[in-house]
């Protein structure tokens, strides 16, 4: 552990108490029961009173990335390195220094208030509400198909400026990805001329030599997270008796079933070894074997595929037409890019899982509004991929969605985006893995529960922010608009130091001032 974190915001309640190592917070949490009877919903407020408690002393957290050379994992490791050593460069906009733009942890604020002198809002950095770790701090290591060091991987992604690259240079050549798990039957052919450095033997052999690896890094950190981000892999079958429990899906991967797909074979690895794992790709490595394992070690699980540019505008503005009782009723959605990931994607297997789950975004959105949408209807949705070398990481992405309106009317808006791929989806791995060293501070109790502390279940529904497809715990809900993934983290944060939720009501300033305290 780290030394003792101060907080920079300090709540004076009786429900808050600041002691010692940890913050402890008497949180009332409110919810509704709803029952439905002869067309009357009977709506009975509860409440549960929570305490919270945040370890205030940082995890020294070490980041595992799989596909550590490809473009997100070698921009990542860039970004954090320019702010490390303070590094500046050229362009022909100016001078540049590093930021970390586009992320949710180190760029955005949280209303915590009003000011007490003229009542306007007060906003502080969403890393300020709790001790957060610094990326600076963050230990980066991982595995790749491809040698080449992180050096080579970013000239070779061609995502930052060359001046850029070269002031890195000294900072990156020393970083030598390992050998990693290589099966051509999830991979996409086109990436054979990649893969010269590769683990040989059998699965079970391979499981071990990641553990191995993992638990190197754990005698560097505190807390090790490993991240898929590697390419796509095509859909894994589903198969009794070889996914669809712990012991049978540990069982097949002893005896080399060929259907073990390299995620995961790096999930069990990580699940072994008690540390989470975060799948950022959207092929299905979550089988129910691994699941059950999460659960069964106590270890965290979280994904599937990183929520960046186009699917998460779609997941705002789908839910902002239905929201303005407008209909959605045809999306089409095309993508044309010249990364790696749009070669492999390239490739109908993988492009398949991708599909699936960029197409999927809208699911809960559309079943919200019965007044819309009738039981089982769908919306009209297509996406489409396409490789195109030329552009590199630049990726171009065109929306088109078409609405019913009022009688019988039509409202079509296309949106045209063009963005660095990598350079949205880097800013989204570090809040991953700043969020998770955060969870593994935070434990709950109730009058309810035992007189153990208790962590967040083994699916961590908490970071669907970040996530096209987010895991949840069976039986819980699956919610993909953007604002309301958004309020369940910063209304975490606000219930750990003892706050309510944020509920923009403002009756201050919308009521007879007489009926409110002076402050």
């Amino acid at each position: 552990m780290t030394s003792l974190k101060m907080p920079s915001v300090l709540v004076e309640s009786p429900n808050t108490v600041y002691d010692g190592d940890f913050i402890e917070a008497n949180y009332r949490y409110t919810s509704n029961r709803v029952t439905q009877k002869d067309g009357i919903f009977q709506v009975k407020p509860v409440e549960e009173n929570i305490k919270i408690r945040t370890g205030r002393k940082l995890n020294k957290l070490g980041v595992m990335l799989v596909g550590w050379g490809g473009n997100n994992g070698s921009t990542l490791t860039a970004a954090i390195e320019a702010h490390k050593h303070k590094v500046t460069w050229n362009t022909k906009r100016g001078l540049k220094k590093p930021d970390w733009f586009g992320s949710l942890t180190q760029s955005s604020t949280v209303n915590i208030g009003y000011d007490s002198t003229d009542g306007s809002p007060v906003y502080v950095p969403f890393k300020d509400v709790l001790p957060t770790v610094d990326p600076e701090e963050i230990l980066v290591d991982g595995w790749d198909i491809s040698s080449a060091d992180l050096n080579q991987a970013v000239r070779r992604a061609a995502v930052l400026d060359v001046n850029l690259q070269d002031k890195l240079e000294p900072f990156l050549k020393d970083f030598q990805p390992r050998p990693s798990v290589y099966k051509e039957k999830f991979i996409a052919q086109n990436q054979r001329e990649r893969a010269d450095n590769v683990l040989p033997g059998s699965d079970a052999s391979m499981v071990d030599r990641l553990r191995a690896d993992i638990r190197e890094m754990k005698r560097r950190s505190d807390l090790v997270v490993v991240v898929w981000t590697a390419n796509t892999e095509s859909l894994c079958p589903v198969l009794q008796g070889v996914h669809d429990t712990a012991d049978n899906l540990l069982r097949a991967i002893q005896e080399g079933h060929a259907d073990i797909s390299p995620s995961v074979l790096f999930a069990v690895a990580a699940i072994l070894e008690k540390c989470p794992f975060i799948n950022g790709s959207p092929q299905n490595t979550f089988v129910p074997g691994v699941t059950e394992l999460a659960a069964r070690e106590g270890s965290w699980i979280a994904g599937d595929d990183f929520k960046t540019g186009q699917t998460r505008m779609k997941s705002v503005l789908v839910d902002f037409l239905v929201g303005c009782g407008i209909k959605p009723v045809a999306i089409a959605s095309y993508n044309h890019l010249g990364n790696n990931d749009g070669r492999n994607l390239h490739s109908k297997p993988q492009f398949e899982a991708k599909r699936v789950s960029k197409t999927n975004v809208i699911d809960d959105i559309v079943v919200s509004n019965s007044i819309l949408y009738q039981p089982g209807e769908k919306v009209d949705h297509t996406v489409v991929i396409e490789y195109l070398p030329y552009l590199g990481d630049s990726k171009r992405a065109m929306d088109e969605y078409t609405s019913e309106i009022m009688m019988g009317g039509l409202n079509t808006i296309v949106l045209h985006n063009v963005c660095e791929d990598s350079l949205l989806a880097a800013p989204v791995i570090l809040d991953l893995v700043v969020l998770v060293e955060l969870a593994s501070r935070i434990a709950f109790q109730t009058q309810h529960s035992s007189p153990d502390w208790l962590p967040f279940t083994s699916e961590l529904g908490v970071l669907s922010y970040m996530f096209k497809a987010p895991v949840v715990p069976q039986g819980g809900n699956i919610v993909n608009a953007l604002s309301k993934q958004r309020a369940c983290i910063i209304n975490l944060m606000r219930a750990c130091i003892g706050l309510p939720p944020e509920h923009h009501i403002d009756l201050e300033s919308k009521v007879h001032s007489s009926l409110f305290r002076k402050p």
